[in-house]
């Protein structure tokens, strides 16, 4: 066998849960704008709490998508709702509020 200098790393997975249909449309219904987001990355390029700490706007949306709720709490707490987010989003999507209806939804699934 010929080695080229590389080798093909193992194909990475995400586990989906089931039920996240349900939970997409709760947030679609509460925060509309949600919808909209390409995920560009300008609302974590201007986070001031992403200078500071390891908060990412775009990871969170990514994972709440994928159904993966495990320390998304947490991470949402880290967010100091400033707004600026929001003020450069080219889509026009309410982070704020959407960071907000997270927290709330969250909250009430950990009870």
């Amino acid at each position: 066998m010929n080695n080229f200098g590389f080798t093909i790393s193992q194909p990475r997975s995400i586990e989906v849960k089931d039920n996240i249909q349900d939970q997409l449309l709760l947030l679609e219904k509460r925060v509309p704008s949600f919808k909209r987001c390409i995920k560009c990355g300008g609302c974590t390029a201007t986070c001031t709490s992403g200078h500071f700490t390891q908060f990412n706007i775009r990871k969170i949306h990514s994972l709440y998508q994928w159904g993966v709720y495990d320390g998304l709490e947490d991470e949402l707490q880290k967010c100091m709702l400033c707004g600026k987010c929001t003020l450069v989003c080219p889509r026009g999507v309410n982070l704020r509020d959407l960071i907000i209806n997270l927290r709330k939804i969250l909250s009430k699934q950990n009870k």
